[in-house]
């Protein structure tokens, strides 16, 4: 029941994007067509799983030696290299995804959610093992894909709409994105 709890709590109850308000920059910024959005998520999906068991072990190699001090920038090392080696592959395997995501992709290594979720698996209070940390991470990175994917259908069906001058572009954005985070707000009744 602890990993359902987990699995769940990371996708809706503490979505990274709408219940956090973490990695909002790509968010906004890659949520305009669904393909891009969905390469993004998978991207970040893939960072979030494997940088949860690298950072994990690392933490326990800090802790040993008593260099805890040392976790955020060893964290995001081990993230700036999990990026490059995700941009490596997609722009060897799919140019155009590439060519989509442009500067987000890099991006992955400053996003404060992918961060985030290698200091919630690390965190004494949270108690995780190696592999409720990794079903953190997966699953933190499929909240994160979740969130984006409809916001670039909202997004995609918001260009047709007819939409007050004033509010038209970013402003609609905005306001869909606070209603989609009222929304999440509710799965927090289940557990």
């Amino acid at each position: 029941m602890t990993y359902l709890y987990i699995i769940i709590g990371a996708i809706f109850v503490n979505n990274f994007i709408l219940a956090q308000f973490l990695g909002i920059c790509p968010f906004l910024g890659v949520s305009k067509k669904t393909d891009s959005a969905l390469g993004m998520g998978i991207a970040v999906i893939f960072v979030m799983g494997v940088a949860s068991i690298i950072t994990y072990a690392v933490n326990l190699l800090l802790v040993k030696w008593g260099v805890e001090y040392i976790q955020t920038i060893a964290f995001i090392l081990v993230i700036a290299a999990l990026v490059q080696l995700v941009e490596i592959v997609i722009k060897r395997f799919s140019p155009g995804l590439y060519n989509a995501l442009g500067v987000y992709l890099p991006l992955i290594t400053t996003n404060c959610a992918v961060l985030g979720v290698a200091i919630v698996n690390v965190t004494p209070s949270y108690g995780y093992n190696l592999i409720q940390a990794f079903l953190n991470g997966i699953f933190s990175g499929v909240g994160f894909t979740l969130a984006i994917v409809l916001m670039a259908g909202i997004r995609e069906k918001l260009v047709h709409s007819d939409i007050p001058e004033s509010f038209r572009g970013f402003p609609i954005t905005l306001v869909a994105a606070s209603i989609m985070s009222m929304a999440f707000t509710a799965f927090g009744g289940m557990i």
